[in-house]
């Protein structure tokens, strides 16, 4: 199984953009064939950090996500208006 961490810090006038645009993200992912799991949270703490917790099958079955006209245009809107932090864990 894969396991990413997605890191997201947007500006305070992007902030409603990108947490819907994680959410689109969210909402179409967990319905994809090896996703195991899918969630995006907010900080209690700091107004500009979101994260996307995903559990994949396996590599193909991310592959085949990062494909998808959902991530292609959601990834787009997150990369234009946030920073991003990636941590990937095979287990």
């Amino acid at each position: 199984m894969i396991r990413l961490n997605v890191f997201i810090s947007p500006e305070d006038i992007n902030r409603s953009k990108v947490l819907d645009a994680a959410k689109e993200l969210t909402t179409f992912s967990v319905k994809e064939d090896g996703c195991i799991a899918y969630d995006v949270y907010e900080s209690a703490t700091r107004a500009n950090v979101l994260l996307i917790c995903e559990t994949w099958k396996d590599n193909e079955a991310l592959d085949n996500h990062q494909k998808t006209a959902h991530f292609i245009k959601n990834i787009a809107i997150l990369q234009e208006f946030s920073e991003i932090k990636l941590e990937k864990f095979d287990f």
